[in-house]
């Protein structure tokens, strides 16, 4: 049992920095964006995944659990995700970042 939790704990870390890997790629234009799919295409996969076995899906599902949570950590301002952005700036200063400051990051998220 002890073996199966590490190993999940090391496949996890494995998909972690892949996508960290792809992100940065992404973000530099190593890769195009037009390889990244919405949920139509995430259910088209999922769908070929139950065909190959339950066990081909579950370990899909995984995956995306984990794309989920690492994208959801980014700290993009304006999506409801840049608060941890701030939150941790504001831990590092000891003072709440200003408001106007904000607004500007919510501002450029949304234009793009």
């Amino acid at each position: 049992m002890f073996e199966s939790v590490a190993e999940s704990f090391r496949q996890t870390y494995t998909i972690v920095e892949l996508m960290v890997v792809i992100v940065a790629k992404l973000l530099t234009g190593g890769i195009s964006i037009d390889t990244v799919g919405g949920p139509i295409m995430i259910a088209q996969m999922a769908g070929d995944q139950a065909k190959a076995g339950i066990s081909s899906l579950f370990q899909f599902i995984a995956v995306i659990s984990v794309n989920l949570a690492v994208i959801n950590l980014l700290p993009i301002p304006g999506a409801g995700r840049g608060h941890l952005l701030f939150f941790l700036i504001e831990a590092l200063k000891g003072r709440p970042v200003n408001i106007k400051v904000r607004e500007i990051a919510q501002q450029v998220a949304w234009s793009s």
